[in-house]
């Protein structure tokens, strides 16, 4: 490591350690990718319906790739090019300094644009191959279920392991080879890698969330409402467009959403590392987060491995018991190294908090959206009064749920400041970072939980549109029961990472603008000052950042309604073919698939547009201390919207599973009806919106990250950055048209051509 002539002999092997767990990690993953793909996959008829499933997966994958790589290509070369406009750091100077000023500027943008394609490849990598996997799986869990329940059990969780292990081992990868290469120049390159990241998981999020709902939507309420019709019924024209979507968004999309944010806080850590490193000249403060996260997918090695059920109903406590193992062996590893290493435990400590965080966020998503609880219990109560009474009990236990996540957050935060209490601000963001890191340590085992409910959910679906005996059926709805309550407690994980990756992301905002602050001369920098809500711009500045999460709401979920409104004419025109609901006639799955996927992909431009070019036209026109305003405003309300969204959404969804089970009627009452608007209501809340505001929170701060040295060097009269203004006012405006009326030019023929194409 040329980059770091200081470090100990412990420290180069503990980092070249580090990089080959990333590898075993890897391994891993192709180890039980052989093991899940030598099991059956069935009859005839559940590979039939498999092969639908896969085709629908595939075609929409290649679509997205198509929207998306004109866009990568773009910013790969702006950021490169950015290096003439936002000089290279001191490290990076100091890293190079056989480099003339010229020669370092060329290093630093092909590092950059480097960074940012390998970030963007990764989370590509995740979430797609991670999908494909999920996909093999869901056949050979059917089928597995007419053997035993554990069979069925270990198939899906270990399929959704393969995500799990290729989220840790590539983040893992990617920002130890980047520090291994630069050193202490690594900031420079690492801002690239995160952003790559998380403007993928935007995509990947925000498309497979808009593809999922409405395919659900569409079909439950023409299929169970209207028609009456069971969920997965094989005369459902919207029912493999519906098993798709499961895979597009909660495979896919969610594991590149838990990928950004475990790039990001290792980003944010190494960079904030970096402020202390160079108060304190001790290189620990930079190595010990790559040194957590290589002990943390070790740790997840163990646990996710132990996950093995033996009788029915015991799935949820397999999967705790693999998780709290992990939990352990992290948290014994994390104490040794900081009795060892850091001489101190401080930082131990922060860690420690953080996967206490996980767990806390784990019980609070759990009490609001399991069936056993009250809250669930309560709404499906509701439902004997009809569907209203059934959406307000569900609105009012949401809102509840964001009170207490939010106060655990705070809770949380507050504890960096204690343990580092009496230090320099720096030392309590640092804390704040090793928080998220230690909150994502097990990300192994969270995006394991999460891809194993879409595989049960799947597996099921397959097993009713294959008419499987009942007691296959009854191992799959226990695990697809299962899968549901680790989808919430995962979507709690996820809000809440992305709310402490935010935090640390901006504290690495205050610590760069500071940086550049002194190097111009300033006499007291915005860490001196800090970001004063008493001045008017940034208290504007505050107010439009708390705005932007609902227009993103508001928008994501218009494209859900226009698209489950094409589902829904689709499925109903179907109905009315002789012979159809007879059995008679087979629907044209297709169809809906092809709509969903043409809908998913229309409307990603406008909604990536709004979230790059917001801080751009705030921080141009009010400045950088309003641009922190405007992240302080997008953390707070995102967080609580988010939080809001994903558990009355969970809720619900839960509550109709309740009901269906037998409660209040069950299936096909009065009360069951109530509990489908219900849940239906509550779809594209936990499902697209909620979920999407994660990156998206985390891309609006990684822009301001990068456009912050810009924002300070020029003035906002410059004529430069009055053009830049008008150009970025015009994109926002035309993105907020464009999603509001789902495209420029927007026609039954044109959706017709689109759609045949």
């Amino acid at each position: 490591m040329s980059g770091l002539s200081n470090a100990t002999s412990f420290e180069t092997f503990g980092i070249w350690c580090v990089l080959l767990i990333a590898f075993l990690g890897l391994g891993y993953a192709l180890m039980l990718r052989r093991q899940v793909l030598k099991y059956d996959k069935g009859t005839e008829k559940m590979q039939e319906v498999w092969g639908s499933i896969k085709g629908g997966a595939d075609a929409y994958l290649r679509r997205q790739l198509k929207s998306i790589l004109p866009l990568i290509a773009v910013l790969t070369v702006l950021l490169f090019f950015s290096v003439y406009i936002v000089p290279p750091s001191d490290e990076a100077t100091k890293r190079f300094s056989n480099l003339n000023a010229d020669q370092i500027k060329i290093v630093i943008g092909f590092a950059r644009a480097i960074a940012f394609v390998m970030g963007a490849t990764f989370s590509l990598l995740v979430g797609q191959f991670g999908m494909r996997m999920a996909v093999e799986g869901n056949v050979r869990v059917a089928s597995a279920s007419r053997r035993s329940f554990g069979e069925a059990l270990k198939i899906a969780y270990r399929t959704g392991t393969i995500t799990g292990m290729l989220t840790d081992g590539l983040g893992l990868l990617g920002g130890t080879l980047i520090f291994i290469i630069l050193g202490i120049a690594a900031p420079d390159a690492l801002l690239g890698f995160g952003f790559g990241g998380t403007l993928l998981a935007l995509f990947m999020r925000v498309g497979g969330g808009i593809y999922t709902k409405a395919a659900d939507v569409g079909a439950d309420l023409v299929g169970k409402v209207e028609a009456g019709i069971p969920e997965d019924d094989p005369r459902n024209a919207a029912v493999i467009a519906d098993l798709v979507g499961d895979n597009v968004g909660d495979c896919a999309g969610m594991a590149a959403d838990i990928f950004e944010s475990y790039e990001v806080t290792i980003v944010s850590g190494l960079i904030l590392g970096l402020s202390l490193y160079s108060i304190t000249g001790e290189l620990k403060w930079i190595i010990f987060p790559l040194l957590v996260r290589g002990i943390g997918v070790l740790s997840s090695i163990i646990g996710t491995y132990l996950v093995k059920g033996s009788k029915k109903g015991d799935a949820l406590n397999s999967i705790n018991r693999g998780f709290y193992t992990s939990a352990v062996v992290s948290l014994a590893s994390f104490a040794i190294l900081a009795a060892f290493y850091m001489n101190e435990w401080r930082a131990f400590l922060c860690v420690g908090v953080g996967i206490l965080l996980a767990v806390a966020l784990d019980e609070v998503t759990k009490h609001f959206t399991d069936t056993t609880h009250r809250p669930v219990k309560e709404i499906a109560g509701a439902s004997k009064t009809g569907s209203a009474t059934l959406i307000l009990r569900g609105l009012a236990e949401g809102f509840e749920s964001a009170v207490w996540q939010t106060v655990v957050i705070a809770v949380t935060i507050l504890s960096s400041v204690l343990i580092f209490w009496g230090h320099d601000v720096h030392y309590v963001l640092y804390g704040v970072a090793m928080t998220g890191i230690g909150m994502l340590t097990l990300t192994g085992n969270n995006v394991a939980m999460d891809s194993f409910g879409p595989i049960a959910d799947n597996a099921n679906g397959i097993g009713e549109l294959a008419g499987l005996d009942k007691e296959s059926r009854k191992v799959m709805d226990s695990l697809d029961a299962t899968g549901n309550t680790t989808k919430a407690i995962t979507k709690g994980v996820a809000i809440g990472s992305a709310v402490i990756a935010a935090v640390s992301l901006f504290g690495s905002f205050l610590t760069d603008v500071s940086k550049i602050q002194v190097g111009m001369g300033v006499d007291k920098t915005i860490f001196d000052t800090g970001i004063r809500i008493s001045s008017p711009t940034v208290f504007i500045g505050m107010l439009i950042g708390a705005c932007i999460p609902w227009l993103f709401s508001s928008l994501i979920i218009n494209s859900v309604t226009r698209a489950a409104s094409l589902i829904v004419n689709e499925v109903r025109r179907q109905f009315k073919i002789p012979g159809l609901l007879q059995g008679k006639v087979k629907p044209d799955y297709q169809k809906a698939v092809d709509i969903c996927t043409v809908a998913a992909q229309r409307e990603l431009l406008g909604l990536a547009i709004i979230a790059v070019v917001s801080p751009l036209v705030v921080g141009i026109l009010l400045g950088v201390e309003a641009l922190g305003g405007f992240l302080a405003g997008v953390i707070i309300s995102g967080q609580l919207l988010a939080v809001f969204m994903a558990n009355s959404g969970g809720a619900w969804d839960n509550a109709k599973k309740t009901i269906e089970d037998g409660a209040h009627g069950g299936k096909g009452s009065e009360c069951h009806k109530a509990a489908v608007v219900g849940d239906t209501v509550g779809d594209p809340l936990k499902d697209t919106a909620g979920p999407a505001l994660n990156p998206m929170i985390k891309v609006i701060n990684l822009v301001s990250l990068l456009a912050a040295p810009i924002l300070i060097q020029y003035k906002s009269t410059d004529p430069g950055m009055l053009a830049a203004l008008v150009i970025c006012a015009v994109l926002i405006v035309g993105a907020i048209i464009y999603s509001k009326k789902g495209g420029f030019k927007k026609t039954k023929a044109a959706d017709s051509e689109n759609i045949a194409a």
